[in-house]
């Protein structure tokens, strides 16, 4: 599968702008992460940011959200997909599916999904909303500040070190990566 085919599959089961700019979001982060860890598939981790959370108007993961993951798995493989890889990196982002992080890739993203959206809430507190004004000291600053964007799972942003890279990385990367597209993310 080539990006536009995971494109044209994400657009078919996904509505919800938000939740697009957020899947574009971590495909930007998991493409610069794979320039570091991955670079000859860097098109495949960003496949993997791209489609981590098909499911997610699908399914009624709020109740149970062990679905969360493995219902992405089966709209893929109703597609026609068969790929135990993409699978288990799209599960493994979310720990309640069953599929424990173990390799890079499944590192990566579970990661750069948090940190996507935690990037984006430290640019929402300034005065322009633009990710450009945003610089990784003020990064680290809210990520110690434990009620800011409290839902952003700090355990699991700081799991990209399984994968060699520091959180300070993961930083960057998500900066770099989110700036590039930041008028597609409205950022």
């Amino acid at each position: 599968m080539n990006r536009e085919q995971a494109h044209d599959i994400l657009m078919r089961y996904m509505k919800g702008e938000n939740y697009i700019t957020h899947s574009y979001a971590v495909e930007a982060i998991m493409k610069g992460l794979a320039k570091r860890l991955a670079p000859k598939d860097v098109e495949y981790w960003g496949i993997v940011g791209l489609l981590h959370d098909l499911d997610e108007e699908q399914c009624d993961w709020q109740h149970n959200m062990a679905v969360h993951g493995p219902t992405s798995v089966e709209i893929l493989k109703k597609e026609g997909i068969e790929d135990k890889t993409l699978f288990d990196a799209i599960c493994a982002h979310n720990p309640k599916s069953g599929v424990k992080a173990k390799t890079p890739l499944q590192y990566a993203v579970l990661a750069a999904d948090p940190m996507s959206g935690f990037v984006k809430a430290v640019a929402q507190i300034y005065p322009d909303k633009k990710i450009a004004s945003v610089k990784h000291k003020s990064v680290m600053k809210r990520f110690n500040e434990l009620r800011f964007a409290s839902g952003a799972n700090r355990d699991y942003m700081e799991s990209i070190e399984f994968t060699g890279l520091s959180l300070d990385d993961l930083i960057d990367v998500a900066l770099e990566e989110m700036g590039a597209i930041a008028d597609v993310l409205g950022l």
